[in-house]
């Protein structure tokens, strides 16, 4: 297989925004920066393997349904086996997606420049004129922190204290890294954040990414995202902003702190949604009652407080105004210093 320069070099827009000699604040409409593909990246030359679809389908058995490995918002994902021995995670795009070129560029131009050691590795993909669009990406062993949390492996045996603060500081680690490249990932959710046999984090999902540039407040774009996970005044102002990752890392929090979903049905009205309820029973002084008992909350002073600290810290990641929440670099400084802290001789922790 031969790897060639990336479709091709990016052309320069014919406008680009100019920074505002005004106080006003300004944002991106979805006909300038539509997403990542929109924007000119100089220092960008993209190689990276291009596969047939027939390679990829002799690698996934025809897309067997039982190397199926999940579901996702922008398409299903297959356990593959490539010619050289790799094993892989094939993702076949939607069909019926209308999006699906503008997602397929979002996660081959995000995951082709950035390199972190907490970011899955992308492989190569089909061509976007293929008839089946098609991503190749390493395969990571041991799920997601969903699955961990409230699937099988939930089942067979429950993450400790330890793992998820691990977990928490190396999905902020890789989230900071990207607002740091000026990019919103804009679907966290513990289902998109992987773990390989050591419980080392692996992000994934970047279908619904945009570029942030330094110079503008917030993209304006159609709310999109996973349910439970979306930040509020997004929702309710359609403006997307560094901050919305934050609110759905609040989320994530609250999962690794009680276990429960972000959305449960079943749940009292008032509580279908873990952020709501995370938000009551922490002004509540109700910490208890959500946190998983399977973690030592009552039995274990340094547990109680280092999981205390983190619902803490989550409570100002789920504030309603966006201004009211931390930066992903302050939270992931923040989850360090809490996991260095001696709370068995801080007697006022």
């Amino acid at each position: 297989m031969m790897c060639m320069n990336f479709f091709h070099r990016l052309k320069a827009r014919s406008r680009k925004p100019q920074a505002s000699s005004s106080s006003k604040s300004h944002d991106i409409s979805p006909d300038t920066f539509s997403s990542v593909k929109d924007v000119k990246m100089e220092t960008s030359n993209f190689s990276i393997q291009i596969f047939s679809r027939d390679e990829l389908l002799k690698a996934t058995d025809n897309f067997d349904s039982a190397k199926k490995l999940g579901d996702g918002s922008s398409g299903t994902v297959y356990f593959g086996k490539l010619y050289d021995g790799r094993a892989v995670a094939v993702k076949q795009m939607k069909e019926n997606d209308p999006n699906r070129v503008e997602k397929f560029m979002n996660e081959i131009e995000v995951l082709s420049r950035l390199r972190h050691q907490n970011l899955v590795s992308l492989y190569g993909c089909t061509s976007r004129h293929s008839r089946e669009l098609l991503l190749v990406f390493e395969y990571i062993t041991n799920g997601s922190v969903a699955d961990h949390l409230h699937g099988e492996h939930a089942k067979l045996q429950g993450m400790t204290w330890s793992t998820r603060m691990n977990i928490a500081i190396e999905t902020a680690s890789a989230l900071a890294y990207l607002h740091a490249s000026d990019i919103i990932h804009h679907d966290i959710k513990t289902s998109s954040v992987l773990l390989d046999k050591n419980f080392y984090v692996k992000l994934a999902g970047f279908a619904l990414c945009r570029l942030f540039p330094s110079d503008v407040t917030h993209v304006s774009t159609v709310p999109r995202g996973t349910p439970g996970y979306i930040d509020p005044e997004y929702q309710q102002t359609k403006k997307l902003t560094c901050k919305s990752d934050v609110f759905s890392f609040g989320v994530v929090l609250m999962e690794l702190v009680s276990s429960k979903p972000a959305v449960d049905i079943t749940r009292p009205r008032h509580q279908i949604n873990l952020s709501t309820m995370a938000m009551n029973m922490i002004q509540n002084h109700a910490l208890n009652q959500l946190v998983d008992p399977c973690l030592g909350f009552e039995s274990d002073l340094k547990v109680r407080r280092m999981i205390s600290a983190v619902a803490e810290l989550a409570f100002q990641c789920l504030q309603c105004e966006k201004e009211m929440r931390p930066s992903m670099l302050y939270v992931l400084e923040e989850l360090k210093s809490i996991q260095r802290r001696d709370f068995e001789a801080d007697g006022n922790s």
